[in-house]
């Protein structure tokens, strides 16, 4: 075997020669921190791209479907301003612009003769994230050591976007393992904020973060089995959904920690359109994927429960706020997007009280518990073909690295030790329903809270390497509960300004705390999350839109 590093050179050689090269474009200046208008600006994009790519999902899939705009078109459009986006904040792993092109004419074509659609996505792009095989493909997911191993067929949720008309472009960037919340590897490098190319786009999707955020794509798929859809969604200032699990079908794409089926890692939806999360679950649901993949559940799109059946048809909602989890206190802008959504939901109408939050820091012990079991192997053995190192840190210098919580800390545990973690989660997910159930008696509305509104993260997207703490979307994971994220507003200096130290949780809190510079995080997306029951992303993603609507309302 070469050494790693020449590996990695050869495969963004590759990875350079695939874009096409009268679309590279010379980038603004590294002092240019927010490079949101640049692809409009850079010269690249006509005025019909432009508009192409400003286009919410619902409005594309009905110009696509009427044929006034085609799918050539509509695919080219984003393919420019991803190649535009990737030039920017490094956010793409595989282009394939050439097979998405011939896709979206066989559409066009089948269009034209049969005055029919292929499906609900039909001609909508759609980017990946670098773990969903695609026949032909390499899927590296950042390993080295996966560098030359080509897919022999697509993941099954590959095939199913592909029958339901869509029509996959580009994938996307991830961090090495996948276990990180940044997007860095030895292989493509690091993606970075395009509000503050200064701050992380998030991860582990942050690849599609970043690219969805600069409008390079309306639509993309990333997964999440601890913040990882929903953290670069946040960071980015975008929607996303971590659905429970088996709702989306895995089976057939790469992962890390393979084998661990406690906490699942989920795929989910992230788009720059709100509409987008419901077009994306609805068509996947209702393909039947329980028929290609063994552990796909076997549900169809209820559309009762998304008019919010057991929700007294979404009039005179109660939303719950958990303004902290117990363990980090978030910083200040977080704050003021919770306060204005509470005077938002009640200005609606709606009731809001506040979440009594319940061993949240147990719950994110439990889940590094259960991957770590045996984490550090599963890195080992992945990288030892080639001797590429294990990343430990996403500094950009090593000199600051300190170890973060969720990376594995020792070479594992028993089976048996396993197995009583396991237990203590089966057990405390018990105590959190029951915990759910209670608040009916503070509701008034003879329900218990209909859904919970919390933080993403204790803070907007971070400098690079300083992301340190992903509990407030791993706790949702390890209980199985869907959720939703949707901005609410940005950092701004003088609404935000630092607050006198409240009394610390611990030392941790205290860094946090401390972390927080209003200027440091100048432009940061501030986004939040709505939590529901398991099963239930009909009615999250419905209570979502009543959630965002009424942000509207308000400004």
């Amino acid at each position: 075997m070469p050494h790693w590093t020449a590996l990695a050179a050869e495969k963004k050689q590759r990875q350079l020669k695939s874009i096409p090269q009268d679309w590279l474009v010379t980038p603004p200046p590294a002092s240019t921190l927010d490079v949101t208008g640049f692809p409009e600006s850079c010269g690249l994009l006509n005025a019909r791209e432009i508009e192409i790519t400003n286009t919410s999902v619902d409005v594309l899939l009905k110009k696509l479907a009427s044929a006034e705009w085609t799918a050539v078109d509509v695919t080219t459009a984003f393919s420019k301003r991803a190649i535009v986006a990737h030039q920017l904040v490094n956010c793409l792993t595989e282009i394939f612009i050439d097979r998405a092109l011939a896709r979206a004419a066989e559409l066009d074509d089948h269009l034209r003769k049969t005055g029919e659609v292929v499906g609900p996505l039909h001609g909508l792009p759609i980017s990946l994230k670098d773990q969903l095989c695609i026949k032909g493909l390499e899927t590296t997911m950042g390993y080295v050591s996966w560098i030359g191993q080509y897919a022999e067929k697509n993941a099954v949720l590959v095939d199913i976007l592909i029958e339901c008309g869509a029509v996959p472009f580009v994938r996307t960037n991830i961090p090495q393992t996948l276990m990180w919340p940044e997007s860095f590897n030895n292989v493509f490098g690091r993606t970075t904020n395009p509000n503050n190319v200064s701050l992380t786009s998030g991860g582990s999707s942050g690849g599609e973060g970043a690219l969805i955020a600069l409008k390079g794509s309306p639509l993309g798929v990333g997964s999440d089995i601890g913040g990882s859809v929903r953290i670069p969604s946040a960071f980015c200032g975008i929607y996303g959904l971590r659905p429970s699990y088996g709702r989306v079908p895995y089976c057939g794409a790469r992962n890390s920690l393979e084998g661990q089926d406690s906490i699942l890692s989920v795929f989910g939806p992230m788009t720059s359109s709100l509409g987008g999360l419901k077009v994306f679950m609805k068509a996947v649901v209702n393909s039947k994927p329980w028929l290609k993949d063994p552990l796909a559940v076997r549900k169809k799109w209820d559309e009762e429960e998304y008019d919010l059946a057991d929700h007294g048809s979404g009039k005179d909602l109660c939303f719950a706020i958990m303004w902290n989890d117990g363990v980090v206190v978030p910083h200040p802008p977080i704050r003021r997007s919770l306060e204005i959504t509470k005077a938002a939901l009640q200005k609606a109408g709606h009731k809001v009280v506040d979440w009594k939050p319940i061993k949240h820091r147990l719950l994110g012990d439990v889940a590094r518990d259960i991957w770590n079991a045996a984490s550090a192997e599963d890195f080992m053995i992945t990288t030892a073909s080639t001797g590429e190192p294990i990343i430990a840190t996403m500094e950009l210098d090593d000199a600051d690295a300190a170890a973060a919580s969720f990376r594995p800390q020792n070479g594992g545990i028993t089976a048996y030790q396993l197995w009583q973690v396991q237990k203590l989660r089966q057990n405390i997910r018990k105590e959190y329903i029951d915990h759910w159930n209670a608040t009916a008696s503070e509701t008034g509305t003879g329900r218990p809270v209909d859904a919970i509104i919390c933080p993403a993260a204790p803070f907007a997207a971070t400098p690079h390497g300083k992301n340190k703490y992903a509990n407030y979307t791993t706790v949702w994971n390890t209980l199985d509960y869907p959720a939703a994220v949707f901005p609410v507003t940005t950092v701004d200096s003088t609404l935000d300004g630092k607050e006198p130290p409240h009394s610390f949780y611990d030392d941790f809190d205290k860094a946090v705390y401390e972390m927080y510079d209003p200027e440091k995080f100048k432009n940061a997306p501030v986004c939040l999350q709505l939590v529901g029951r398991t099963l239930e992303e009909e009615a999250v993603i419905k209570m979502t839109e009543i959630v965002d609507a009424a942000l509207a309302a308000a400004k």
